[in-house]
């Protein structure tokens, strides 16, 4: 057997994207020419960035930044630091970006980033100089009113601080705006590590509202312990769901009469794993095919493809990561009459705090998390509002409505420009 290509993956990724999008723009009525326009970012930067490592030696590394389109405002999205970081990689997600914006009503276009490398065999120095490198690179056509980078895979608060500040020197003033995702001493929002938790969340209490499901008792099986789907355990738990399942990058816990996900918090390591410490595992398969109310893959990619899709026994899916569920498996579930929620719904609260941060420090003043959670909240419930309505009266599945409504904004936006 050869080995996993993961560009291959990404390009069918983008590909798949494509395909919803161009779905999306025929049922709002538009033509080629529109679809040609958004189906490829309007640009894309690849760069070079040499770093001296901590034993002399200058490597060069390979990053990109990916544009969709800024017709409705500056583009906005994640960097990643990551080994199977790719061209394909950063045009789709940057595209899913799009949507998340246009469905949560912000005035952004969509943007991604990444540098191929694997942080975990860097130094913290190394680090560093490779955040600041990236932030040279890509300067010119990043700004506070043009592209606004984030956190993403294997990047923090921490590389936030040190591109804000990189930034900051090549500009000559303070540009707390240029990022969001910071440390809250230089401008970081309340709220922000936990808003992507907390989006989801949300949209899965209006997903059991509207399939008459006591959340309160359900049982809820969460795939992935990292961030996101720690978070989201604790949450669930605390309103009184039962989660019988979790796993990790090592295997999954599943327990009938529900885990107890204070003492899972405490036992992980750095890095989300606590499965390790046990014995009587089962495998990130067998959890997503337990029979419970509420599946949420939170971890990465085509974990529910057409080979499992049948197998699945939830009734709602909430998706956390990005693209958990293949086309193909969406369209088993929706047939199946299982209430899927897509990633660009689902975990839209990152992005959604993401923009709070960014009016904050536009304006120079912050708000209480309070006041940050409240805002979430309004924003993600008009959000599945609106893609549930669209989903039922045209008949359509909650991904294909997803997308026609966080297009509409932007086709708009082209169209009043005089762009096709």
């Amino acid at each position: 057997m050869s080995e996993f290509d993961p560009s291959t993956e990404n390009l069918n990724v983008l590909t798949s994207t494509q395909t919803v999008i161009k779905d999306a723009l025929t049922k709002l009525g538009y033509g080629q020419e529109m679809y040609e326009l958004l189906k490829e970012p309007l640009r894309v930067l690849t760069v070079r960035i040499p770093v001296r490592m901590d034993d002399g030696v200058v490597k060069v590394f390979t990053g990109y930044r990916a544009q969709h389109n800024d017709a409705v405002g500056p583009t906005k999205g994640g960097i990643r630091f990551h080994p199977d970081v790719s061209e394909h990689e950063v045009k789709a997600l940057s595209l899913w970006m799009s949507i998340k914006c246009g469905i949560a009503n912000l005035p952004y276009g969509g943007g991604k980033g990444g540098v191929i490398c694997d942080p975990r065999e860097m130094s913290f120095r190394e680090q560093e100089r490779l955040a600041r490198g990236y932030v040279r690179a890509i300067s010119q056509i990043v700004g506070p009113s043009k592209d606004i980078p984030a956190p993403d895979v294997m990047t923090n608060s921490q590389v936030m601080a040190w591109m804000m500040d990189e930034y900051s020197r090549i500009r000559e003033f303070d540009s707390p705006g240029f990022i969001t995702g910071k440390p809250l001493v230089l401008g970081g929002s309340l709220g922000r590590d936990t808003s992507t938790a907390r989006g989801v969340a949300i949209c899965i209490r209006e997903a059991a509202r509207v399939r008459d499901i006591a959340l309160a008792g359900s049982r809820v099986v969460v795939q992935g312990f990292g961030n996101a789907g720690s978070f989201l355990a604790k949450f669930m738990h605390d309103a009184g769901a039962r989660v019988v399942g979790i796993s990790d990058a090592f295997g999954a816990l599943y327990d009938d009469k529900g885990l107890d996900i204070d003492s899972l918090l405490e036992r992980r390591d750095s890095f989300g794993t606590v499965t390790k410490l046990f014995k009587n595992t089962i495998t990130n398969r067998e959890l997503l095919e337990l029979d419970c109310d509420i599946l949420v893959p939170a971890a990465i990619e085509n974990q529910i493809t057409l080979a499992n899709a049948d197998k699945v026994r939830a009734r709602i899916v909430v998706e956390a990561a990005n693209g958990p569920t293949t086309m193909e498996a969406t369209r088993i579930l929706t047939e199946r009459d299982v209430l899927l929620v897509p990633d660009v719904l689902g975990n839209a609260g990152g992005v959604i705090v993401s923009y709070f941060e960014w009016v904050q420090n536009n304006q120079g003043y912050y708000w209480t998390e309070d006041e940050v959670m409240n805002r979430l909240e309004d924003l993600m419930v008009k959000s599945f509002e609106t893609v549930y309505k669209t989903a039922t009266a045209r008949s359509i599945d909650m991904r294909l409505a997803a997308y026609m409504v966080g297009i509409r904004r932007m086709a708009e936006a082209v169209e009043l420009r005089g762009w096709v």
